[in-house]
């Protein structure tokens, strides 16, 4: 999905990935208080400081992520948007047997994984149920952030 409103966007719009910071980046296992969410939030402010729009994505668990993305929201000058993914875990495993890393994991890490509800405090996330597909998904994401008119700043 993330990808997905990226592409609709173009250039102007940074794409923060949790997984890509914490296993590619620094080879990190997802633990609380862990380096990544240090770096997940410089990367997030410079580029937004440096006139980027951002996408930050992820499974950010609410007790280990949840401060870090309250200060985000409280210091960010513009509009901020959460999205939460409510999907079973059934319909967890379907979607990852269709994933490049299908192979790399499996259900027992998903189990381990998955968090039912998981949301942050103060309920400003919006619920995106599984029913919803991805084109719907991101003209949502599109049309509730305005982000189609709202241009990067240069």
């Amino acid at each position: 999905m993330a990808r997905a409103v990226r592409q609709a966007y173009g250039r102007g719009l940074a794409l923060v990935g949790q997984d890509v910071i914490r296993r590619e980046v620094l080879r990190e296992r997802d633990r609380p208080g862990g380096v990544n969410i240090g770096l997940i939030d410089t990367i997030v402010r410079y580029s937004l400081d440096h006139g980027y729009h951002v996408l930050l994505e992820g499974i950010l668990y609410a007790d280990r992520y949840g401060d870090m993305l309250q200060s985000l929201r409280d210091d960010h000058r513009g509009a901020t948007y959460g999205y939460y993914f409510d999907v079973a875990f059934a319909e967890t495993l379907r979607r990852h047997a269709t994933k490049p890393q299908a192979a790399d994991y499996g259900e027992s890490e998903l189990r381990e994984w998955y968090r039912e509800r998981d949301l942050l405090p103060g309920g400003w996330e919006t619920i995106i149920g599984q029913d919803s597909s991805l084109e719907a998904t991101v003209q949502r994401v599109l049309d509730d952030s305005g982000l189609m008119s709202a241009p990067a700043q240069r």
